[in-house]
């Protein structure tokens, strides 16, 4: 037994000393990494928490912005009034009624819209709905004579056709303090017109030039050749003309119903005059006069307010305002009174042509679009006065002067409005 102790004795201190060993160098290695984590966040700060004044980041303070927040974070244009709402589609046409107050828009979601513009600063509208026949969807609109009638074409498979709606006498119940609204009414519609080709423009005129009787005159222009003259109230065909130039861009017809002018696929501008009989009525639509200057394509023309000017865009990339009012039956050809270049380029800075055009009432101010851009010029200098370089998250499909200045708080402005295929339309005031 005396034997063994020594042994026991020896085996216990070798596995103390190992066991001591052990521990120091796990100690060692635990203090190196402890002196690395200190070398690469150096605060003498023990306490890793520190409190802040601003709430942390997450998701839910966060959001996307929806539709309502992303217009808030756009530019806001200085012109830009307000905003026509309730469309389900892209508009295809608008037009203000004689009067300004009312504005009706075509839209490809099958209905016609006429908003109340009572001020142009109101959060909302109020809109007279109109449904049209099934078929096809409404493509362009036009007021004959007062805002209780409207001109509506429609292109469908079968064809183009056309209807005129005009408000039906109130019905009274047996309750006259409850009589119920006049509803809009198909007063006379036409199918299969301008040989089953599409309408692509549609503007009114009240017909006061010479011995007219004021009627409300419409020129409807085909994606075609064709061009026809109707009576707005009646729905007469007055007068059918053809460019005969492969294809028409557009046609209207002057403030005072005088004449109609055309931009079709050549260069050169055709104008028909309407000739009136002495009692009034409308005898017949004759060709007088071109307008020749232009290198390319014209692709949009609009009449001055007093029908004695057209001025026309083209794809040389100039602008031109031509005297019409000229003695063209005795061989008086119409005069370029100006040309200016148009003043709007792309990123390689090449020229761009515009698509549309129209004049403010006072004839000062010219409004031009291409795709979703929109200007602004001086009819006087040619220089641009203002630019809405988005003006729409679309194309714009349509643009209009507001024939008189309507009310915007305490004040009436001149308004231009503006459509598009983002199924919105804008109004927007005049630059000084």
């Amino acid at each position: 037994m005396d034997e063994l102790f020594p042994i026991v004795a020896f085996s216990l201190l070798l596995g103390a000393i190992i066991a001591l060993l052990f521990f120091n160098t796990y100690y060692r290695k635990r203090q190196s990494e402890v002196r690395s984590i200190a070398n690469l966040n150096p605060n003498p700060n023990p306490n890793p928490i520190v409190p802040s004044s601003k709430p942390l980041p997450n998701k839910k303070s966060n959001p996307k912005h929806h539709s309502s927040d992303k217009d808030q974070i756009k530019r806001h244009h200085p012109l830009d009034l307000n905003t026509l709402k309730g469309h389900g589609d892209a508009v295809t046409g608008i037009c203000f009624s004689p009067d300004g107050r009312n504005l009706a828009t075509a839209c490809a979601d099958g209905v016609v819209r006429v908003f109340k513009l009572e001020d142009a600063s109101s959060k909302s509208f109020k809109f007279h709905r109109i449904n049209l026949p099934p078929g096809g969807p409404p493509t362009a609109v036009a007021f004959a004579d007062d805002a209780s009638s409207i001109v509506v074409s429609s292109h469908s498979l079968t064809g183009c056709s056309l209807y005129m709606y005009g408000e039906e006498k109130p019905k009274v119940s047996e309750d006259k303090s409850q009589a119920k609204l006049p509803l809009p009414e198909i007063k006379w519609e036409h199918r299969q017109v301008h040989d089953k080709k599409a309408i692509i423009t549609m503007f009114g005129a009240s017909a006061t030039y010479g011995s007219a009787d004021g009627s409300a005159l419409i020129a409807s222009c085909s994606e075609g050749t064709d061009i026809i003259l109707w009576h707005g109230k009646t729905g007469k065909s007055l007068g059918h003309v053809d460019t005969n130039q492969l294809k028409n861009n557009m046609a209207t017809i002057s403030p005072n119903g005088r004449f109609i002018a055309a931009a079709a696929f050549t260069a050169d501008v055709k104008v028909w005059e309407i000739v009136y009989s002495k009692d009034g009525s409308v005898k017949e639509v004759s060709n007088v006069m071109q307008l020749k200057g232009h290198k390319s394509a014209v692709t949009w023309l609009c009449f001055s307010p007093n029908s004695e000017q057209i001025i026309t865009a083209s794809k040389d990339g100039s602008l031109r305002i031509w005297n019409i009012n000229v003695r063209y039956h005795m061989d008086e050809d119409p005069k370029t009174l100006k040309v200016f270049p148009i003043p709007l380029r792309d990123s390689a800075g090449t020229t761009l042509h515009y698509d549309r055009l129209s004049i403010s009432p006072d004839g000062k101010i010219l409004a031009a679009t291409h795709g979703s851009t929109l200007q602004w010029l001086s009819v006087e200098t040619g220089k641009v006065l203002d630019t809405a370089e988005k003006a729409h998250d679309g194309d714009i499909t349509g643009i209009a002067w507001g024939p008189k200045a309507i009310p915007m708080g305490n004040e009436k402005v001149l308004v231009l409005a503006t459509a598009s295929g983002d199924k919105k339309v804008k109004l927007w005031a005049a630059p000084s």
